[in-house]
């Protein structure tokens, strides 16, 4: 069987080399599709692996209360929009002190403002960098490590101490060429001593993670005084299967905090860190639904171009299977000699697609700054495409070659 397979395959690649443009053009024009499906998936999987790391860092166990818009429709169907309240200090203030729930962490924190200019002897920055007012649990609850120096403690905070933890990005511009640890920078006039540095983070959604200044939440409030400051709460919780009770309790003791009758919905949004990943990878699914529809379009035409070299070959050789007849060969022989012939020239379309789908999606995902991963889904699924274009294309040649007259098929010229 093993010696009739070998044979078989010889016989295909002959055939092919027979007719090597012909086969080249119909392996290409697979390829495109294979790599048409191979190059999205490519994609889509460096970007739902970017959106995990930036946010699974911040650990299933983590939700935030923060405000958010939400919709409800009247009774003659137009939308009704409903803008929620921010989340004031004072707010947030009795939230943390009324939620006692056990193995919690409860973290405060706004954003001052996202165009400081920060100072560092004669040397200052563009006016680009964010600064945050936060407590000691900040950036435990957000995931945020330090690359040097420490985090806050509760006397730094209790205290209003002129400390602060800057980003990576200063260490390669304003903090450049020194130890930052120990540095005092300025922050409109007020000077702070850097006590930590940012483990880096890149950027999210154009949003610079590495550019930020956090600082006391007290003295980010006495620092930047606008009106209508929106704060965050934050919650991380010890065990895992804690979660939803403290949720449900977060939830009620929010609700306390703004007098809400039971009657009343929500005027405020719970959001879980795992909520927020699973939104955004739901999105990225109708750009793999979107591959997988012109993948299928470009194969269903390779299917037809293979397809129509077969049945050519078929009759091209129509006295060679008459001889192979007449010598005794089956009709499961011939059909199977053929059909390996689809085979090897559907693999070859298909290899070449994924060699060329990956470059792609590798040349794309580091343009746009994702985070790439080999994508052996979409290798899969390619090899499974086309096999199935080979089979599809390859079954009704190989029978028509078997159900030959060898008689017949030895008259042809």
């Amino acid at each position: 069987m093993l010696k009739l397979f070998k044979e078989n395959i010889r016989i295909a690649l002959g055939s092919i080399r027979t007719q090597l443009l012909r086969t080249v053009l119909t392996v290409m024009i697979i390829a495109i599709g294979i790599t048409a499906l191979v190059s999205i998936l490519t994609v889509v999987s460096a970007l739902e692996n970017t959106i995990s790391s930036d946010f699974a860092s911040m650990g299933a166990n983590t939700f935030n209360i923060k405000q958010y818009e939400n919709t409800t429709r009247n009774r003659g169907g137009d939308e009704r929009v409903i803008i929620n309240p921010i989340i004031s200090y004072p707010e947030a203030v009795a939230f943390k002190n009324k939620y006692t729930y056990p193995f919690t962490e409860t973290s405060l924190s706004f954003t001052a403002t996202s165009a400081a200019e920060v100072k560092y002897e004669a040397t200052k920055t563009d006016p680009e960098n964010s600064i945050l007012g936060v407590d000691e649990y900040f950036m435990t609850n957000s995931g945020l490590e330090t690359s040097a120096g420490r985090n806050f403690t509760s006397f730094d905070i209790d205290n209003n101490a002129y400390v602060c933890v800057v980003g990576s990005d200063f260490e390669k511009g304003l903090l450049k060429d020194v130890n930052p640890i120990d540095k005092t920078i300025a922050i409109r006039g007020a000077k702070f001593k850097v006590i930590g540095v940012l483990k880096e983070k890149g950027s999210t959604f154009g949003n610079n993670q590495d550019l930020r200044v956090l600082i006391p939440i007290q003295l980010a409030r006495s620092i930047f005084t606008a009106p209508n400051i929106n704060y965050t709460v934050s919650v991380m919780v010890g065990k895992k299967e804690l979660l939803e009770q403290a949720l449900d309790n977060a939830t009620s003791t929010m609700r306390r905090v703004r007098k809400l009758s039971p009657v009343k919905d929500n005027n405020f949004g719970v959001v879980r860190s795992d909520d927020l990943i699973n939104r955004i990878l739901g999105i990225t699914k109708y750009l793999g639904l979107a591959s997988w529809l012109i993948g299928i379009i470009t194969v269903l035409g390779s299917s037809i171009a293979l397809m129509n070299i077969m049945i050519v070959s078929v009759t091209e050789r129509t006295r060679e299977i008459g001889v192979r007849k007449a010598l005794g060969a089956k009709k499961t022989t011939i059909a199977i000699q053929f059909f390996i012939e689809t085979l090897l020239i559907g693999q070859m379309g298909g290899l070449v697609g994924i060699i060329f789908g990956i470059l792609i999606g590798f040349g794309i995902a580091t343009a746009m700054d994702f985070a790439f991963v080999i994508p052996w889904g979409a290798i899969m699924a390619a090899f499974i495409t086309s096999f199935i274009v080979a089979i599809a294309s390859g079954l009704y040649p190989a029978i028509k070659a078997a159900v030959l007259d060898p008689i017949e098929a030895l008259r042809y010229e």
